[in-house]
């Protein structure tokens, strides 16, 4: 490796083995075991490539893709099964925030631990422990046992000392996120500081945006294998692909966060079997929801689409009944519950003739996307009236995720997508000499 490389994975592959009983790890562990009694979990396979110095490298993926088993070897949290890690420079790891804290210490006794940790003396750590107090912003709390924090305190103090051991290497694990908005911000900063100084990042996260907007190159992965590595642009493009399992060597198999094409090539819709797991699904069935999906502005299925740009949600329902007026509705609510944005046909004043018995509908809501980056569910709809009466015929709540993916986020849940004008008056001579 030289001088210009940060980091080297050679053939990294990591194995684990599962059992399926705590008597056969016990006995495997002992050499007592008569036979195999584990399987081989794969959660990196012949991983290979480099980050040069002052590179900032994204590594994305679907959940379960080895990004955080790549990070912990790295770190040297963890060892690879075989192959070779290289690591040139002061790695500071925003890995499990604060995993290494002692809860009876005060914050400043922890401090202290965690940059001794970090092989900084005393005289280091108390040099930076104002800035790290400052970021940190706990106030009196810093004399404090760590067990009488919040949460976000907790946070806070873990992510202030590790950015402040003056890392050649800085390893991001989703810890930009923590905190509320206004400490999220100050992380940012920071985040950005650390770019301007010519450091080394790692970023690992599932904000797509944040990738797109600061990684120079990005690893994408894939069930332990690099599926790519190239532009934030063409390797988003390439996770977007894999997420609908259409991307290079990938089978053509349905789940909730992955719709995919079905035989004759046309959209596969999601049904039933492919719902959220927590999902909420009502209704006195007179008429019901066989299926649903969300595509993307090229009319390809997905559940990530771009900020900025045109979506569609679609339903396809089949009438038990014949009933009058049906009203189909979805809504859009962050991962928290609350309620973003939705509309139905009523309110659009789109009016559906009155289905009999056996017909099926097909509606389809095309928007545009402008709402933060981030993570919602959706939820669909098919109502109407029996008389004066509401009826709810078919209620699938929170049935799918969609991420949406931004470069530019502003305040609140959506953009308002300003045009900005600056004009510069000028000030006379004369005005100035009064003033």
């Amino acid at each position: 490796m030289d001088n210009q490389t940060a980091i080297c994975l050679d053939h990294v592959t990591k194995i684990y083995r599962l059992y399926d009983k705590i008597t056969d790890r016990l006995f495997d562990t002992l050499g007592l075991a008569r036979k195999k009694c584990y399987r081989e979990h794969y959660a990196l396979r012949d991983v290979s490539f480099t980050v040069e110095k002052g590179e900032t490298i994204g590594i994305i993926g679907t959940n379960g893709a080895g990004k955080s088993t790549i990070l912990k070897i790295i770190t040297g949290i963890s060892s690879p099964t075989s192959g070779k890690v290289m690591v040139n420079g002061r790695i500071s790891a925003l890995l499990e925030l604060g995993a290494g804290f002692n809860k009876e210490y005060t914050g400043i006794e922890n401090v202290y631990l965690q940059g001794t940790i970090a092989g900084l003396t005393d005289k280091e750590i108390e040099e930076r422990l104002p800035a790290i107090l400052e970021f940190a912003d706990i106030g009196e709390f810093a004399n404090q046992p760590v067990r009488t924090y919040s949460s976000g305190m907790f946070v806070r103090l873990a992510f202030a000392v590790a950015i402040n051991v003056d890392p050649e290497i800085l390893i991001v694990d989703e810890a930009l996120s923590v905190g509320d908005v206004f400490f999220q911000a100050k992380c940012y900063r920071k985040f950005e500081d650390f770019k301007k100084a010519g450091k080394t990042i790692l970023f690992v996260s599932h904000d797509l945006g944040s990738v797109s907007k600061y990684c120079d190159r990005v690893v994408l992965l894939d069930h332990g294998n690099v599926a790519g590595i190239g532009s934030s642009k063409e390797m988003i493009d390439l996770y977007k692909q894999l997420l609908v399992h259409q991307g290079p060597g990938t089978e053509q198999t349905t789940s909730l966060q992955n719709t995919g094409s079905g035989e004759d090539g046309q959209p596969h819709w999601l049904g039933m079997q492919d719902m959220n797991a927590n999902a909420l699904e009502y209704g006195d069935r007179r008429a019901e929801m066989l299926g649903f999906m969300v595509l993307d502005e090229n009319g390809l299925p997905t559940t990530t689409i771009e900020k900025g740009s045109t979506f569609t949600l679609k339903v396809r329902a089949r009438y038990n009944e014949a009933i009058i007026d049906p009203i189909f509705a979805y809504t859009i609510k962050d991962t928290r519950g609350t309620e973003i944005t939705g509309t139905n046909t009523m309110y659009e004043r789109t009016a559906i003739q009155p289905p009999k018995k056996g017909d099926v509908d097909v509606v389809s809501f095309t928007q545009r996307a402008d709402l933060q980056g981030g993570e919602y569910l959706i939820s669909f709809g098919l109502t109407g009236y029996d008389g004066c009466d509401f009826v709810v015929y078919h209620r699938l709540y929170d049935v799918c995720g969609l991420v949406v993916v931004s470069a530019k986020n502003t305040v609140g849940f959506y953009d308002m997508n300003s045009e900005i004008t600056v004009e510069r008056e000028r000030i006379s001579a004369d005005t100035e000499a009064d003033g």
